[in-house]
């Protein structure tokens, strides 16, 4: 077996001077290693690259303000809605978050724009020998690309979303004004531990010394990790659901209306949320409360600029994949949540969505907990197993299988096109399609 480190010195010699945007994609994707598609593997567990790279692009980081958010389900839509809060109080703001959908440019936001293609190709052939040295992952040299690019571009504030874990992740070298975690579920227990209270303490390793951390949803099994943490480290320790709760007045299948409160107390009336995913009713509060804290440290944000950055999410950063109605009549839905808690709430979706015939297109990850979402899913449904065309994906056929196992009846299908075609082939007028469990199944049809 050729060594990852000479294979990457071969790859650049040969074409890094003259590489296209396609080429410098395949380059990044193919050869440095990529938790998304390759799995544990690919995971560091050190910051030494990390800190590396940061040393050779002189600290970029250091020349904006941050907002950390880390947490097993939410995190993206919270970023998300940061940002665009943010961008409505007229602040130039970056947004860096993991994994993409469809274009890799979508990790690396300002003010909603993606990061152009000449950016991406630059960065690239422009920073060879530090790629021939260290032979960085995927995910590393896409953080120093995302910093390196914000501080280039001069944004004021940038939200980070972990991309796995907290306390070893490549984003963690950044010291944010407010640290942010959502929640606590079981995921990446091989790599996190296998229990929530060990996950909680991974994530508890974004917060910093003296720096407010907002914790958005009270899990008391969890709080004891989180209150030892914060007070080893002087941080203010806020509990989100402890000062916000937000009240549905109205879903559709596109959208809804929330009543938010604060301290009981009316903050926002009729948010017009483009996200109707009933988890959001967490993560809204989340936002509310990490303002707040914003706002405790000067930043001049009006409530009125927290909901037009609610109502205008969508429009102003590009989120995708949460709860997303691709079609109506029959209706298409897909949602990104894949592991248990995830999965529990696109269950309770599904259930509270009107609908006859219900036809679930499924696929999953290899190295993800099988059985436990398996068991979630709702029985009288019409199953086309699929696998995304990505290495880390489980074979449809042992999905398959092992589904028949629990009583979910379908058929298995090599691609995702292929089980979305058969989908929509059957459904009826008022039927309801759903498409997800993985990420990468969802990236293949939006």
């Amino acid at each position: 077996m050729v060594p990852i480190g000479s294979t990457i010195c071969y790859y650049v010699k040969l074409f890094m001077s003259k590489m296209t945007y396609s080429e410098v994609l395949e380059f990044l994707f193919n050869q440095l290693p990529m938790f998304q598609r390759s799995g544990p593997s690919a995971y560091k567990d050190n910051l030494d690259n990390t800190l590396r790279l940061d040393e050779w692009f002189g600290h970029p980081h250091r020349r904006f303000k941050t907002i950390h958010v880390a947490g097993t389900n939410g995190k993206g839509s919270v970023s998300h809605m940061l940002a665009s809060v943010l961008q409505e109080a007229g602040f130039k703001t970056g947004l860096y978050t993991s994994p993409h959908l469809r274009d890799f440019r979508e990790r690396i936001r300002i003010n909603g724009g993606m990061i152009p293609e000449a950016a991406v190709t630059n960065f690239v052939k422009n920073h060879r020998a530090i790629i021939e040295e260290i032979s960085p992952s995927f995910f590393e040299m896409t953080v120093a690309m995302a910093f390196d690019y914000f501080a280039a571009q001069q944004v004021e504030v940038a939200v980070i979303e972990v991309g796995l874990g907290g306390r070893l992740d490549s984003t963690n070298i950044i010291q944010p004004e407010v640290s942010v975690i959502t929640n606590i579920g079981m995921d990446h227990i091989a790599l996190l531990g296998d229990t929530l209270p060990l996950i909680a303490r991974e994530k508890a390793g974004i917060i910093k010394d003296n720096t407010p951390v907002v914790i958005g949803q009270t899990q008391e099994v969890v709080m004891p990790v989180f209150r030892e943490v914060a007070e080893q480290r002087g941080a203010p320790l806020v509990i989100a659901d402890n000062h916000f709760n937000a009240v549905l007045k109205k879903r559709t299948i596109a959208n809804q209306v929330l009543d938010i409160y604060r301290q009981g107390l009316p903050y926002i009336k009729d948010l017009q949320l483009p996200l109707p995913g009933q988890y959001q009713l967490l993560n809204v509060p989340t936002v509310c409360a990490v303002v707040d804290q914003l706002i405790l440290k000067g930043y001049p944000i009006m409530v009125e600029q927290v909901q037009q950055g609610l109502n205008r999410v969508v429009d102003n950063t590009g989120l995708a994949g949460r709860w997303q109605v691709l079609g109506e009549h029959p209706a298409i839905v897909c949602d990104t949540g894949h592991n248990e808690d995830g999965i529990k709430e696109v269950v309770a979706q599904i259930k509270a969505t009107p609908h006859e015939r219900l036809h679930i297109v499924f696929g999953m990850v290899n190295d993800k907990a099988l059985m436990p979402v398996l068991k979630l899913l709702p029985l009288e449904a019409v199953y086309y197993f699929t696998q995304a065309q990505i290495p880390r994906s489980l074979d449809a056929h042992v999905l398959m299988q092992t589904a028949e196992g629990l009583g979910l009846k379908g058929r298995a299908f090599t691609s995702v096109e292929a089980a979305y075609t058969e989908a929509k082939k059957n459904a009826g007028f008022n039927d309801l399609i759903f498409i997800g469990g993985s990420t990468f199944v969802v990236a293949e049809v939006v």
